[in-house]
């Protein structure tokens, strides 16, 4: 028996040369939702968004007082039975304050969403169908994007308030007007990334395929989109949220219903900076603020989980990762195969 054979049959018999400490078993792929980097910024993004929601969708069950229940006059100090005192019309202001940071999260919802969807969808079609398609879309988004948003806001929330139908002239039909006017920055954006999706090897075995355009589009375009999709919503809900102030400081905003920017309107209007009733003017500021930044906060942190390059702490998790492999090496060294001597 040669060296060679001689051996291979003893590393047959001594069995597969382990070192100790090394798993014997391979391990388990983790989730992928595990490799996400969740840092500090995105819990402190959300722990101020979800006070903010606690604030308005769950403290109206446990506070005494309604939104519409008149408590007291014109602007009482705050006071044990109210922390935040009375507003122009006696109505209790944290008890207004909450049902308008309800209204304004569900039209920025709705204006965010409406936008998201048909940003993503002219920009889809434009970037991946191109030509003609991508040139008449992107011509008529870009006439849109050269009229200024707030005079095309305010005239839409005119003709609206003058109208007979309750259902345009409330939370849902302003929702309606921010969010068709908001789409264009998302097309353009959404355009540019289809484009470059539709070159890939992916779209081109497809096609190959047989699957159709439509197919294609929902299959092999959006799923790299999502992550921008994502981000973009949360931008749009922002700044549908600022558009609703700035349309009810002007005196346009939902009718019937309360907001934060109508909370303003009033304080202004009855002249509480004036008369130094802060708790009218102050608490919806503080909390217009809390949510702007909650959300711009969340977007950038967004930035991070979806995009590897930007992870905090990559370098720490490349040093450990290398420290682990060496040390792998290193028992592995310790425990060398029997050398074939030929």
């Amino acid at each position: 028996m040669t060296n060679i054979q001689s051996a291979a049959a003893t590393a047959e018999a001594e069995g597969p040369l382990i070192p100790e400490g090394l798993p014997t078993e391979p391990r388990k792929a983790k989730p992928a939702w595990r490799s996400l980097n969740f840092g500090p910024r995105m819990w402190i993004s959300l722990g101020i968004i979800g006070f903010v929601a606690a604030l308005a969708f769950i403290g109206p069950l446990f506070y005494p007082y309604g939104a519409d229940e008149k408590v007291g006059s014109l602007y009482d100090s705050p006071s044990a039975d109210h922390f935040l005192g009375t507003e122009n019309f006696g109505y209790d202001v944290l008890a207004v304050l909450m049902a308008s940071a309800r209204n304004s999260i569900i039209i920025g919802l709705l204006a965010g969403t409406i936008a998201v969807l048909i940003g993503v969808a002219i920009g889809v079609l434009a970037g991946y169908v191109g030509g003609w398609v991508e040139e008449l879309l992107m011509g008529f988004t870009n006439i849109v994007l050269s009229i200024p948003p707030i005079v095309i806001l305010i005239l839409i929330s005119i003709s609206l308030q003058s109208t007979g139908i309750a259902f345009l002239k409330g939370v849902v039909g302003l929702a309606l007007v921010i969010g068709i006017v908001s789409w264009p920055w998302t097309a353009r954006a959404v355009r540019a990334q289809a484009s470059s999706v539709a070159t890939r090897e992916h779209i081109d075995v497809a096609k190959l395929s047989g699957a159709r355009t439509p197919s294609i589009l929902v299959r092999d375009v959006l799923p790299y989109l999502a992550s921008y999709a994502v981000m973009a919503w949360v931008l749009q809900l922002a700044s549908a949220i600022l558009l609703e102030s700035t349309l009810s400081m002007l005196g346009l905003g939902p009718s019937g219903a309360n907001s934060l920017g109508k909370q303003l309107f009033w304080a202004l209007a009855f002249q509480a900076v004036a008369t130094g009733a802060w708790w009218a003017f102050l608490p919806p500021t503080i909390v217009l603020t809390m949510i702007s930044f909650g959300l711009l906060y969340l977007q950038s942190s967004l930035d991070e989980v979806f995009n590897p390059r930007l992870r905090r702490g990559k370098k720490k998790n490349l040093a450990k990762a290398a420290a682990r492999r060496a040390e792998a090496a290193r028992k592995l060294a310790e425990n060398k195969p029997v050398e074939a001597i030929v």
